[in-house]
């Protein structure tokens, strides 16, 4: 359970350094320039997945309570939704006049669905842990930009591509996540 917390408070504590350590940000890209910064957040990330991957393989799960069963179809909604707000986030859509973060908001709602999903020690420690991390960054986000400036919304056809994107995303994650995780979304 250590390199999955860790793992999970690493990523955290690398994201966080933009939005509570400007200055320490400021610092870092001023000693070792804009490229140097990036190379080393990459590099915190990546180990910070590879703790994530071992820790979680490496814990033997303990249930710690059990997720309502008529929860599941309406957990699986709400991940389809969480996947929409990520192709969201890179792709201008009439959903950022209602959502102002929507990468941490389906962070966010992904944590929470697989909590609805999961009752287990190392699902706790992992979705629980992003989905706090996410809340955090969207409060910090906002303290420090300020007012909202919402973008003009796209064209019906640009909508439509966004959601076709979310709808093939979400369909390789249904068929990669037994892969990836050792259990079937359905």
């Amino acid at each position: 359970m250590v390199l999955l917390t860790l793992g999970v408070l690493l990523f955290a504590l690398v994201h966080f350094i933009p939005s509570l350590a400007p200055g320490l940000r400021r610092n870092a890209m001023g000693r070792l320039g804009e490229g140097g910064y990036k190379g080393i957040f990459s590099l915190l990330l990546l180990a910070s997945f590879a703790l994530i991957i071992f820790g979680w393989r490496s814990v033997e799960p303990v249930l710690l309570y059990q997720p309502p069963p008529g929860l599941h179809k309406v957990a699986l909604g709400l991940l389809a939704f969480a996947f929409l707000l990520l192709v969201v986030s890179s792709r201008n859509s009439r959903l950022r006049l209602i959502v102002r973060h929507p990468q941490l908001s389906g962070v966010a709602l992904w944590g929470f669905s697989h909590l609805l999903l999961n009752g287990d020690n190392r699902s706790i420690v992992l979705f629980g842990g992003m989905l706090l991390w996410a809340l955090i960054e969207i409060v910090a986000i906002n303290r420090r930009e300020g007012v909202w400036i919402k973008t003009a919304p796209p064209s019906s056809g640009a909508e439509l591509v966004t959601v076709l994107i979310a709808i093939v995303t979400v369909a390789v994650v249904v068929y990669i996540h037994p892969w990836l995780s050792g259990m079937p979304v359905w």
